[in-house]
This record gives C-alpha cells, structure tokens and sequence, in this order.
C-alpha cells in the first residue's frame, strides 16, 4: 500500500468507525504519547535499560504502526498529501545527501 491509499484507507475507518477525527492538538498529543511507547519498547529491549515483564510482551511493529496512523490523521485533517511531501523529501535527500554517509569518518 502506498501512502496515498493508506491516507485514504485511515480516512475512511475515522468515517465509518469513529465520529470524526479528534482535534490537531488532540492528534498531537496522542503522537507523542504513540512515540513514547515505541521510545520506551526499543530503551528497554535495544537500549541499556532493563526490560520490565509488563514490556516483554508489547509490540514493536504494532506500536510503529498506531504512530503512523496517528501521521495520517494529522496529514488528512490538515490537507497533507502525504505521499507528495515523502516523494519530494526522498529526492531532497537524494540529491544532497548523496555521498554525505558515505564520506562520513564516524560511519565507517
């Protein structure tokens, strides 16, 4: 699925399941509570902390997942096309980050 049809296919659960769409701040807010749940599974299970049993269990990619739904409901309440603005960031980088990693000392 490309971005565009899964801005689509978000848009069309937030139509069928849910009332409407919370609020850009609401949104926002929810992203950073989404982020912190993927910040704590990869601190614990990647990172020098230890991991709880409560956190054993818990889901990397599903965690990923709740934050790019909450992406897309910002980028479709705020009139984002997303797959426009990845394509043109991915070219952006393309061309001026061609052989920055590359020539990176601390890369190699």
């Amino acid at each position: 699925m490309d971005i565009k049809n899964a801005q689509q296919a978000v848009d069309e659960w937030i139509n069928e399941h849910g009332v409407r769409y919370f609020n850009e701040l609401t949104n926002m807010a929810q992203l950073t509570e989404e982020v912190g749940e993927v910040a704590r599974i990869i601190a614990r299970r990647y990172g020098e902390q230890s991991e709880k049993e409560s956190d054993k269990d818990k889901d990397l990619g599903e965690e990923l997942a709740d934050v790019l739904f909450v992406v897309l409901c910002l980028a479709n309440q705020t009139g984002v096309d997303l797959q426009k603005a990845f394509d043109a960031r991915m070219y952006k980088k393309g061309k001026r980050d061609h052989d920055r990693h590359h020539n990176n000392e601390k890369l190699k």
